[in-house]
């Protein structure tokens, strides 16, 4: 089944929906473990996206047909791999700040995330910040991405982290902040953990954020 799970992770970085189905469901069926299919699949094509979207030989749309043959494929994975029990990596919240109703660049995020083996809560747009630490809480999330696009609604974005100082979770929940407005200067002013200017740079700062709770030393 090597070959097999080789086409499909061809499947995922060309951005080949329906193929990418058909080899996960020809891959479930001969029993090869849904954790294998995943990480030398789905996770192993969206590492190859991610690499080609940083080296600029892809771009936004490569990015996003990629992104959908990998959630074809894992909407035939994700009830098996719950029923074996499999655990994500990690646990990030995700949603554009409160008065910004752009999405396009946290979808983007959420799915390249996903792509990296993380559990995902995308809360939308226009999210205020109660309801970023109150998911944050249910879900026992270690990671919280804000994105803006506006100069005017990115200054949302310390109240989220107000919010979790108040509620005493910013020792457990690192925060990372984007958007096309958003640099590393805005973030280490408000007393973010992290900042990404790009998709694929989100998950390489989520797995390293992710790293840095385990070993807060």
């Amino acid at each position: 089944m090597d070959d097999v799970l080789q086409s499909l992770k061809e499947a995922i970085i060309n951005g080949k929906r329906q193929e990418a189905g058909e080899l996960t469901q020809k891959l479930v069926d001969a029993g090869v473990s849904p954790k294998r299919i995943l990480d030398e699949g789905l996770i192993a094509g969206m590492t190859v996206v991610g690499e080609r979207f940083k080296n600029g030989e892809y771009f936004v749309p490569e990015v996003l047909v990629a992104a959908r043959a990998m959630k074809t494929a894992l909407q035939i994975l994700r009830p098996l791999l719950t029923q074996t029990d499999i655990q994500p990596i990690g646990t990030v919240v995700l949603g554009t700040v409160r008065g910004d109703l752009h999405d396009i660049g946290k979808n983007l995020v959420a799915m390249m995330l996903e792509g990296a083996g993380f559990r995902v809560v995308d809360l939308g747009v226009d999210v205020p910040a109660e309801k970023f630490v109150e998911a944050a809480k249910e879900h026992r999330a270690q990671i919280v991405g804000l994105s803006a696009l506006l100069t005017t609604t990115m200054t949302h974005m310390p109240e989220v982290i107000k919010k979790l100082e108040e509620e005493g979770m910013r020792r457990s929940v690192r925060v990372i902040v984007g958007g096309a407005p958003v640099t590393q200067e805005w973030a280490d002013r408000i007393g973010a953990d992290g900042y990404a200017p790009d998709a694929a740079s989100a998950v390489d700062k989520c797995k390293e954020l992710l790293a840095s709770l385990a070993s807060p030393n």
